[in-house]
């Protein structure tokens, strides 16, 4: 297909989307009073979505804000990875992507090559603009309409999308998204799902394992950060999503710190 073709389906798909925001309101949410407390103490304004697939149903805090579309920032790192192995543009987690110089990087354990396990771990921005180049924009946009993104929108950057927008997703929509992937239900290779599994599992207990990303639009400057994944506790998946305002950079700590203690009052690890 061509990129006018392309562009077509999004806009198609966008209209379907918007469809798809306003019928949110459909979805089974309970607020958490404890979540709310948790937010209160920190002094920080966002929301935290808990999807339990087995009942189909969210808890969580602040409702309005859960179904609003934000740019996803780094937790695009999760489709990206998917997407990058599923089209072939890395052969594996391992295969060692160059990394190119960026003048004052956000993290001096970016400026080396590296693979997307070890990228993804430290979220290195760079390299994972080198494989959205790798998976270009026809291979990308075409990917991104099949996992049903947010709203689907990459414009005409093929490495500053998710950085800068136009592409937005809400909470709601990451953990439908993350909820999937947890369960290999998306319409991708099951190795590829695997592997971005595999490389987002971040901590594990008794019966229960922990897969996440974190995000910062802007970042280290004013701006939304994220932290999104999902926890397997025996045969059940719990997707999440965290999103807040960050007025200063020792904000972008409390991003794991509030989720993790939701997660905590829910009793879910």
């Amino acid at each position: 297909m061509t990129r006018r073709i392309y562009i077509i389906l999004a806009a198609i798909c966008l209209l379907l989307g918007m469809t798809d925001i306003s019928s949110a309101n459909a979805i089974k949410w309970k607020e958490i009073t404890e979540i709310a407390a948790i937010f209160k103490d920190s002094g920080l304004n966002g929301t935290f979505a808990l999807y339990d697939v087995k009942e189909d149903a969210y808890i969580g805090f602040n409702k309005d804000r859960a179904e609003t579309r934000f740019i996803p920032a780094s937790t695009f790192k999760i489709a990206n990875s998917l997407i990058g192995l599923s089209v072939g543009a890395v052969k594996s987690v391992e295969d060692i992507l160059p990394y190119r110089y960026t003048p004052k990087p956000f993290s001096k354990a970016w400026e080396k090559d590296m693979g997307l396990r070890e990228a993804i771990a430290v979220s290195n921005v760079p390299i994972y603009q080198e494989l959205a180049r790798r998976i270009g924009f026809d291979r990308m946009q075409e990917n991104i309409l099949k996992l049903n993104y947010g709203n689907k929108e990459i414009g005409t950057s093929i490495d500053t999308f998710w950085l800068l927008g136009p592409l937005k997703i809400s909470a709601v929509e990451q953990t439908q998204f993350l909820a999937k992937l947890a369960e290999g239900l998306l319409p991708f290779p099951e190795t590829a799902q695997k592997s971005v599994r595999d490389i987002t599992l971040i901590d594990k207990g008794p019966n229960w394992t922990l897969h996440a990303k974190t995000g910062w639009q802007n970042g280290p400057n004013p701006g939304v950060g994220w932290w999104v994944g999902w926890v397997k506790k025996g045969d059940r998946v719990y997707a999440f999503a965290l999103n807040i305002d960050i007025q200063k950079e020792s904000d972008g700590a409390k991003r794991i710190e509030i989720g993790k203690a939701s997660l905590k009052a829910l009793g879910i690890i």
